[in-house]
């Protein structure tokens, strides 16, 4: 057997434990997913060995999608850092075989103190499971390892299960993506969803010209300009926009009278205007429906700048 048939045998066999582990969703799962969203405490997760890294990337997820959220390790837990658990904190203990022993050393400290226990393993009669308030079944019949040594589906279902519990939680809270933005403000996403239409609009040297403005003229002012436009203002209120396109679309359509034209003539009457307090995100979305690269802003008609598409993924 070739490298490429290994790797979709590989692909094939998670994909389908993958999709087991949704028949073994039971109440547990929805009761789970309102008493976290109720609480008044963090989701703290915890897992040894390879379910240790799996629960810190269900942790990263829940804390950047609404759900307060962070990675105890279990060994350091049992030596001094049980501190870290407060009583109104819900624990999200995971390990494949429900009874790995560093994991079931602080059941007794949890249960003690009155914290509510979520469990994601794959057997359901296992230590951690029976003592577990809730109990996520993330079992899966075969390891993508042609030992069925290393763990790859049943980390993989684990990971699913965190995405899954991430997901409802998001829902649940009415997580939207304005609130993803404010844990992300470095990412394109935050910027996009944070920044507004003043922090990138071109406000200087703007090309404009009045009604009867010749086309002639109009193709020196797009040039200097550099925005591929010109707006057509007359008496302080913009009448329209013409583009380069206009003027491409003119020269060919009408050669004959090409340089007697006016402005008036070959503007777009109703271009599209926005505030300078629009988020990038709302512009896009404009620009996008209305198939255009530009819009102007404006504030009480007055023009203030031009923001571009090329402006929004800078």
């Amino acid at each position: 057997m070739n490298s490429l048939e290994i790797a979709k045998g590989v692909i094939q066999t998670e994909a389908q434990e993958i999709a087991n582990i949704s028949h073994y969703l039971t109440d547990d799962f929805g009761a789970c997913i309102n008493e976290i969203s109720t609480s008044k405490g963090k989701l703290i997760v915890c897992g040894m060995g390879k379910s240790g890294l799996i629960g810190k990337k269900i942790a990263a997820t829940l804390a950047s999608t609404g759900t307060p959220s962070f990675f105890l390790h279990p060994g350091e837990a049992y030596h001094g850092d049980l501190g870290m658990i407060e009583k109104d904190d819900i624990v999200l203990l995971i390990s494949n075989s429900g009874e790995t022993d560093e994991v079931l050393k602080i059941v007794p400290f949890l249960q003690s103190q009155g914290n509510t226990i979520v469990s994601m393993t794959g057997n359901t009669q296992s230590s951690l499971a029976l003592n577990s308030n809730y109990h996520l079944n993330t079992y899966v019949e075969k390891e993508a390892c042609p030992l069925q040594l290393a763990p790859t589906s049943s980390t993989t279902a684990c990971l699913v299960m965190g995405d899954v519990l991430a997901v409802c939680l998001m829902k649940e809270k009415n997580f939207q993506a304005e609130n993803f933005a404010l844990f992300h403000p470095g990412g394109s996403l935050g910027r996009r969803l944070l920044t507004r239409v003043e922090n990138v609009m071109k406000s200087e040297n703007l090309p404009v010209c009045n009604t009867n403005t010749l086309i002639k003229k109009i193709v020196h002012i797009i040039t200097q300009g550099k925005l591929g436009l010109v707006v057509v203002i007359e008496e302080g209120e913009i009448c329209g926009v013409i583009t380069d396109g206009d003027i491409r679309r003119a020269m060919e359509d009408r050669e004959s009278e090409f340089f007697q034209i006016k402005a008036y003539e070959l503007m777009s009457r109703s271009p599209l205007l926005v505030s300078s307090q629009t988020k990038l995100a709302e512009a896009e979305s404009m620009m996008d429906k209305a198939k255009v690269n530009s819009l102007l802003v404006v504030d009480k008609k007055e023009l203030l700048g031009v923001v571009q598409i090329y402006d929004l993924n800078k």
